[in-house]
């Protein structure tokens, strides 16, 4: 299995199992831009497979990891230094969480914010072909990251190049970067990431890079959740003991022809109506 970029890799925490195998074997596939938004954005994708021998989970990551923030043990680490220990990090959370196989594209940040740049959807197109993942989860497209906008926009991109029965059943777009909790109560799509929480927690966990460089991912990840999960409903009680909210993208998929941008901008608007016709009512 080949891609553009010298430094991808290719890890399978099956031992025996080839890769065009484990990547034709999934089910349930997250393409995101940094390595950790996988663990942040898709636990739902992860827990639905976890254990199951009829689903499984596939990660892809798209850039190299360089420019994240550092302190204490890793203050005087060079981008190169953490290249490698982000790398070996993504594979620890492969195995911990079963998945089936993990991409790493090895991209810089620069390539995937270019939208013109072949290479990066070249790859993609290729891992979403073979893997025929009945459910994608993707980065949202309110997010704040511009890395993560690109990953999305080059990831939807290649589904679009997908022939019909290939293309996925369910495309989700992911809370990281900005939370989706601002949606009306009827776009939201409400994953379950309250199961397995010991698993939850070391997913996260195992990026003591991040963590111990200054971002308690950890912390702040299960309080989003635990966070949505309580505030999800004033006059019931919790259903869930987590919740990613996700916003539905797979129309995107269906229709190439829809905008992105008004796609998104037709959620904000229906924010935008709702918040005006409750004032409205005390006016």
């Amino acid at each position: 299995m080949k891609f553009s970029h010298p430094a991808a890799d290719v890890f399978v925490p099956d031992s025996g199992v080839a890769p065009e195998a484990a990547l034709a074997r999934t089910t349930h596939l997250c393409v995101a831009a940094h390595q950790d938004d996988i663990e942040i954005m898709a636990y739902h994708g992860i827990a639905d497979c976890f254990g199951r021998p009829d689903k499984w989970f596939s990660g892809v990551i798209v850039t190299n990891g360089a420019g994240s923030s550092r302190t204490g043990l890793y203050g005087s680490y060079t981008d190169a230094q953490m290249q490698a220990v982000r790398l070996q990090e993504q594979r620890k959370a492969a195995v911990v969480g079963e998945y089936s196989i993990q991409i790493q594209l090895g991209h810089p940040s620069a390539a995937v914010k270019d939208k013109a740049n072949a290479a990066v959807q070249s790859d993609l197109t290729t891992i979403l072909a073979a893997a025929g993942a009945d459910v994608v989860y993707l980065h949202q497209p309110a997010d704040k990251h511009d890395t993560h906008i690109g990953v999305l926009a080059h990831s939807l991109a290649a589904l679009r190049r997908l022939p019909a029965d290939r293309r996925p059943k369910r495309v989700l777009g992911c809370e990281v970067w900005r939370d989706l909790d601002w949606m009306v109560d009827t776009d939201k799509q409400v994953l379950d990431t309250g199961r397995f929480p010991n698993l939850a927690m070391a997913l996260v966990g195992v990026f003591d890079s991040q963590i111990t460089g200054g971002k308690r991912y950890d912390l702040a990840t299960a309080g989003r959740r635990m966070a949505h999960a309580t505030y999800h409903t004033s006059h019931a009680t919790d259903q869930y003991q987590g919740i990613t909210w996700a916003m539905d993208l797979t129309p995107l998929v269906q229709d190439p022809t829809l905008s992105l941008a008004d796609y998104t901008q037709q959620y904000i608007e229906r924010f935008r109506q709702d918040v005006a016709a409750r004032l409205a009512k005390f006016a």
